[in-house]
This record gives C-alpha cells, sequence and structure tokens, in this order.
C-alpha cells in the first residue's frame, strides 16, 4: 500500500470512526440487565412503519414525475422551481412544521375548507403522513433526479426513433437504468421520514410515532425508557435501506 492509499485508509477510517463513536456510546450506556418498554411504545412503532410506509408510496408518486420532469427538461425559470424543491429541505424542521400548521391548521386558508370535509390536518394520521411527506420528498425528488440524469439520452432517443412511445421509452429503458439511483432515492426518503422529529412534533403530535414517543419516554421516565425504544427503532428501521441497497448493488453487477 502506497503512502497516498494509506492516507486514503486513514482518514476514512477516522471518518467511519466518527460516525459510529455515538452508537458505541449508545451500547454502553444501555442497561442490558434491564430492558424494558414502557406503555405506548409498541403502538408508536406501528404508527411509524404503517405511515412512513404510506408517505413514501405518496412521495414515488408525485416526486418521481417531477423528479423526471428536472432531469429531462430545459425551461425558462427552472432555477425557481429548483428552489421550491430544495425550500422545504432548508428550512428548518420546527419552523417547517409551524409553517404546515399555519396552512392546514383548523384556520388556515388550505386547512379549513378540508376540515368541512372532514379532513383534519391537525393531530391525526393525515397530519402524520403530511409532514413526512414534506420532510422526505426533497430527498427523494433530488436523489431520483441525479438517478435519471445518469441515464444516457441518446438510449432513449434510439427508442423513440425505434418507434417506440415516449412512455415505452421511459418504463423500457429509462426507469430500469435508473432504478438503482431510484432504490437510493427511496431508502433515503424512508429513512428521513421515519425519523422526522420537529416537524411531526408541532403538526402531528398524536398519533405519536417513534421519534415523538422518544421525546416522551425522555420527560416522562427518564433516559432508560428511551434506549430499549431507540434499539426497536433501528431494528425496524434499517432492514428496508439496507435492502434496497443490496437489491441494487445486485442489479448494478448483474447489468456489468
Amino acid at each position: 500500500m502506497n503512502r497516498a492509499n494509506r492516507l486514503l485508509a486513514l482518514t476514512a477510517t477516522l471518518g467511519l470512526g466518527l460516525l459510529a463513536l455515538p452508537f458505541a456510546a449508545l451500547i454502553g450506556a444501555t442497561h442490558w440487565h434491564s430492558l424494558g418498554f414502557v406503555p405506548g411504545d409498541a403502538a408508536s412503532i406501528g404508527i411509524s412503519l404503517t405511515y412512513t410506509a404510506i408517505a413514501l408510496v405518496v412521495i414515488a408518486l408525485l416526486g418521481t414525475p417531477l423528479a423526471y420532469w428536472l432531469a429531462r427538461s430545459r425551461f425558462h425559470g427552472k432555477w425557481l422551481v429548483e428552489a421550491l424543491v430544495l425550500l422545504p429541505l432548508l428550512t428548518p424542521p420546527l419552523a417547517m412544521g409551524i409553517l404546515l400548521s399555519t396552512l392546514y391548521g383548523p384556520y388556515g386558508w388550505a386547512g379549513k375548507p378540508l376540515a368541512r370535509l372532514g379532513v383534519e390536518l391537525t393531530n391525526t394520521a393525515y397530519a402524520f403522513v403530511l409532514a413526512q411527506v414534506y420532510s422526505a420528498a426533497p430527498y427523494f425528488i433530488v436523489t431520483a433526479r441525479a438517478a435519471f440524469e445518469g441515464v444516457p439520452r441518446e438510449l432513449e432517443q434510439v427508442a423513440l426513433t425505434l418507434g417506440k412511445t415516449r412512455w415505452q421509452c421511459f418504463v423500457s429503458i429509462t426507469l430500469p437504468l435508473a432504478g438503482l439511483g431510484l432504490a437510493a432515492a427511496a431508502a433515503l426518503a424512508w429513512v428521513r421520514a421515519l425519523g422526522e422529529f420537529g416537524v411531526v412534533l408541532i403538526i402531528a403530535y398524536f398519533p405519536q410515532g417513534i421519534p415523538v414517543k422518544l421525546w416522551v419516554n425522555l420527560q416522562d421516565y427518564g433516559l432508560s425508557a428511551v434506549y430499549p425504544l431507540l434499539w426497536l427503532f433501528f431494528l425496524v428501521a434499517m432492514p428496508l435501506p439496507l435492502l434496497l441497497g443490496a437489491l441494487s448493488r445486485r442489479s448494478g453487477l448483474v447489468r456489468a
């Protein structure tokens, strides 16, 4: 190993160690002999997983066309669209929650008419999903856009000249070739939505998902009640992004 490679390995190890340090501390701080859950922990897991899955479907359905449009279109004012996509990402979570509450709350110009139709967007399942969509959608769109931009346009042009429609071209060529990046986008959105705290705290304190329940446990029972739920959070949150990553890498190897 030459000097440059040794320096690279050392820097990478330092970076990995820095990221892993808090979780090493968690292992040491957990009282393994008295690990137990408090009332409401199990329900918070079901709430988080169910509503995050719904939010992810909404994000994929709305975010994929937007990401493709940004990747393939040139038009005046595109910078403004890009800025609008990034705004929820740049806004501090608590401020984003306040903005959503202002808009979708019982007296907001969107929330008031929706409430008359029976759709309450404060402290309901709808509000929970809404908060997660606003929190995670920008991550999905930015990553998915990069995935679409990585697909050579020449392949799409060849397919169009062979008589395929633009939709057939998208389904048979663009989507499979962008699959690796789209899976990464979905994994990123899943993790971001599942762990969202600030926005959910403001607009959807109830029903309590895992992040808010961690806060409640800390206040009501102390640190000892936080660690068991946190470990369980890792167990239920990580399989999907790990699976998507493994499938993506396998797909990439097959294509290579």
